[in-house]
């Protein structure tokens, strides 16, 4: 489950980039603030699922279905947006408005409750770690969680404290930039074909 949630921490998505540019723009502790508010989200996630979202879902299929599209729509644009002429990298700065922490706080616990990822994490791949015969399901589920989150948080906090010096290096080398870009690209492109062959089989009955 660590090794799950890291990878999927590493992958850039919505949550890094909104925490990035908060940090480049205006400084660690706005990062960190935007940080702390996408892990309530985790936490309100965890809650949910584990106090039987999942079960609305087994109910009205066409919603899980729904939500595993539009995550797969998300990621291709987000892919498209890096890849694109004239598109900004991750590390690249970038003219922001400077908000008080209590936006910044409901601003990283939105940006979190509509990330596609964070769905599909807590709906799609923490449950096949759950085995029923090891116990209570919703331990497991809230003990899985609570690793994933812990990772999450540990990742995307050290990831906050070097986005300065990263966009700092970044700025000095143009062409560090272009790959950066092609990256973030191609990693987000790779994720919304993974989880795009993954609808077809949501939507067999």
């Amino acid at each position: 489950m660590a090794l799950a949630a890291l990878v999927m921490v590493l992958t850039p998505g919505p949550n890094m980039i909104y925490l990035v540019s908060r940090s480049v723009a205006q400084g660690r502790a706005a990062g960190l603030v935007s940080l702390i508010g996408t892990g309530v989200g985790f936490v309100v996630y965890m809650t949910m699922t584990n106090l039987g979202l999942a079960v609305v879902f087994v109910v009205v299929p066409w919603l899980y279905i729904g939500l595993k599209a539009a995550g797969v729509l998300y990621l291709a644009w987000l892919a498209w947006k890096a890849f694109r002429p004239g598109g900004v990298g991750l590390f690249e700065a970038r003219t922001l408005v400077h908000d008080s922490r209590r936006k910044l706080f409901r601003m990283g616990l939105v940006t979190n409750l509509l990330n596609p990822k964070a769905a599909v994490m807590y709906l799609a791949l923490i449950p096949q770690f759950i085995d029923p015969t090891r116990g209570s399901t919703t331990a497991q589920g809230f003990t899985l969680g609570a690793i994933q989150i812990s990772v999450s948080m540990i990742v995307n906090a050290l990831i906050v404290l070097a986005a300065g010096s990263i966009a700092g290096f970044l700025a000095a080398r143009p062409a560090w930039t272009k790959w950066q870009r092609r990256i973030t690209g191609t990693l987000l492109g790779a994720v919304a074909i993974l989880l795009a062959r993954e609808v077809p089989q949501a939507a067999r009955p």
